[in-house]
């Protein structure tokens, strides 16, 4: 059974810290550690989901120039079905769990940022289940 639509947290692991080029945001330094990055697909979740876990890929979201890094790796993936709505929902949730990185993957939403330096991502399991690939 294939996810048609819903709602993506990508839990990211930086190896080291690292300087990105993120597209209209310029230069972005990361520090090493857990990073959380929600997203959405209204149309095949899981195609959207397989181009994230690929290194080569056109860069077209500021989240493609932050997974296309050499140190940069996508540890976990949690998903749900939803409407668009919920991304910035659970946005405002990691923003209460994490630090945002501002300005990140939220160019179309009036949200901080859609990624976020955490702790640990275990909580992401309360709302969302993980995605096996």
């Amino acid at each position: 059974m294939s996810i048609v639509k819903g709602v993506y947290v990508l839990a990211i692991f930086v190896r080291k810290d690292i300087s990105v080029n993120v597209g209209t945001l310029r230069c972005i330094n990361f520090e090493k550690g857990l990073y959380a990055y929600v997203g959405s697909a209204q149309n095949n979740l899981e195609k959207r989901i397989e181009r994230h876990l690929r290194k080569a890929k056109r860069k077209f979201w500021h989240i493609d120039n932050l997974l296309g890094n050499e140190f940069v790796k996508v540890l976990k993936v949690f998903h749900k079905t939803a409407e668009r709505p919920e991304e910035c929902k659970i946005a405002k949730e990691l923003s209460k769990r994490g630090v945002p990185i501002k300005g990140f993957g939220s160019s179309d939403c009036t949200c901080k940022s859609h990624l976020f330096k955490l702790q640990d991502y275990e909580f992401l399991r309360e709302f969302a289940h993980e995605y096996k690939w």
